[in-house]
């Protein structure tokens, strides 16, 4: 087996497009298509604190179970795949993350190129919970 040791992948064709191909072979993907250009995992009790994170600035506490998670580098459009989960622990129920705007509404209008505001709750109501981590794929700006 040989071992490449590298700082930097360049294409060949074009400096940003570097192909991989599937464990089976038959099937390639773009590299850079295939990575999350963001992640954050958080408290989201009490004062809300990042865990970890890549390409996040911040997370605001914008009150009960409602956040909003700002990337660094922002995504090209606000066109990009999100995805969410969250846990209180301790409790009887489960818990879930949905997209929302800043009053906890449920809707899809609470996504910008580098913003994601997002709910988290029980079954019935918002509750602030224990552990929240969100990842972003897409092309970014």
């Amino acid at each position: 087996m040989s071992t490449v040791i590298t700082d930097n992948l360049t294409g060949k064709t074009s400096a940003g497009s570097v192909t991989i191909t599937s464990e089976g072979g038959s099937a390639t993907m773009q590299l850079q298509q295939g990575v999350a250009k963001a992640w954050v995992h958080f408290n989201g009790t009490g004062t809300v604190a990042t865990r970890d994170s890549f390409n996040m600035s911040s997370v605001t506490d914008r009150g009960t179970g409602t956040y909003t998670t700002s990337a660094t580098n922002a995504m090209a459009s606000a066109d990009y795949a999100w995805t969410s989960n969250s846990s209180n622990q301790g409790t009887a129920y489960g818990s879930y993350s949905v997209e929302g705007d800043n009053t906890g509404t449920k809707n899809f209008n609470g996504r910008t190129s580098s913003d994601v505001r997002l709910n988290t709750g029980g079954y019935s109501s918002w509750d602030d919970n224990l552990s929240i981590s969100s990842v972003y794929h897409g092309d970014l700006a």
